[in-house]
């Protein structure tokens, strides 16, 4: 038996997680079966939509339950295998994060090339949240030549990629919100966008009317809220918004009321589509193909806020939440 430790959802939150929602505690993990794989996580994921997994409600995936490990998506080596597919020695992404080792199965594992890019990597720009933004401005609100672009949450995981994309297809202005100004420095010098909007200094609409005074085409939404209902005033005629997440209410103990400008989106015609990144798995290997080379020539700009030790992971979910982040919020185990 392996000794490993893992973190357990110890009870629910009610409004703004705190330490008391988790557990660090040791476990014994077997060796693996045929067919399963023992990993030593490397590099593991928080994401914005655990929160929602923390509360017991009806949702696109089931809740994380009391007393039993979180989950999410992990890097690591293969310490033993029964499968002849995956050796010891190979590098995996999978979804049994929040732990030190974890016995996977063989068949919800893949190995990942660390040659063509770093493995924590396949956590960010070539993971679920470089996915999604490549989802959000090619199918979901697909970005057109001469596009304007407006992306919030736009110094976080998605929407630094995302902003960046959109040009890369076309946009021929990307405008981005983000808290504070170093944020908004970095989306204009570092990740390559034309205007910031720092929105902890208020008037949404007004500052993005500044920027797009003819108004937007495309709207990526990680925030929801205002945001949405600047989106929407905003909006030109026929604009699309990609819906990829409302962090603004994740912590909300009431129903969040929608925007109040939506009867707009009726004599706008817009369309406002939401996005689950797992509906669209079949699509890594062509994005993977080609986000791989712009990770290599540079052309895609990547940043990291990395917070060391599986015992610290409550606090890197707690600043995703709060927008402590620049990029992907990685644990380094």
């Amino acid at each position: 038996m392996m000794i490993s430790r893992e973190i357990r959802l110890a009870s629910r939150p009610t409004g703004e997680p705190v330490p008391a929602n988790f557990e660090l505690t040791e476990v014994e993990v077997p060796q693996p079966g045929e067919g399963q794989i023992l990993v030593r996580n490397t590099w593991m994921s928080v994401d914005p939509y655990m929160r929602g997994r923390m509360d017991e409600a009806e949702s696109y995936i089931p809740p994380f339950q009391i007393g039993a490990p979180l989950e999410g998506s992990a890097i690591g080596e293969v310490v033993a295998s029964g499968d002849a597919g995956i050796p010891v020695g190979a590098t995996v992404s999978h979804f049994l994060g929040w732990r030190e080792y974890a016995l996977v199965n063989a068949a919800e594992a893949v190995v990942i090339d660390t040659g063509v890019a770093r493995p924590q990597d396949y956590l960010g720009a070539l993971g679920t949240t470089g996915l999604t933004a490549y989802l959000a401005v090619t199918q979901i609100a697909p970005v057109k030549e001469g596009d304007v672009v407006f992306v919030s949450g736009a110094a976080g995981a998605v929407g630094s990629v995302a902003g960046q994309l959109a040009r890369k297809f076309g946009a021929a202005k990307v405008i981005g919100s983000a808290g504070g100004p170093e944020k908004g420095k970095k989306l204009v010098e570092d990740f390559g966008f034309d205007a910031a909007i720092d929105y902890r200094t208020g008037d949404l609409p007004g500052q993005l009317a500044e920027h797009a005074p003819e108004g937007i085409d495309v709207y990526v939404d990680n925030v929801g809220g205002d945001h949405l209902e600047a989106a929407i005033e905003a909006f030109k005629v026929h604009g699309h918004a990609a819906l990829v997440g409302m962090i603004s209410g994740y912590n909300a103990t009431d129903p969040v009321p929608g925007p109040r400008n939506i009867y707009s989106a009726v004599t706008k015609r817009l369309t406002l589509r939401g996005v689950l990144v797992s509906d669209h798995f079949d699509r890594f290997p062509e994005y993977i193909g080609q986000a791989a080379g712009w990770l290599a020539d540079g052309t895609l700009h990547t940043e990291e806020t990395v917070v060391e030790g599986l015992e610290n992971a409550p606090d890197a979910f707690f600043g995703v939440l709060r927008g402590a982040n620049t990029g992907k919020m990685l644990v380094r185990l």
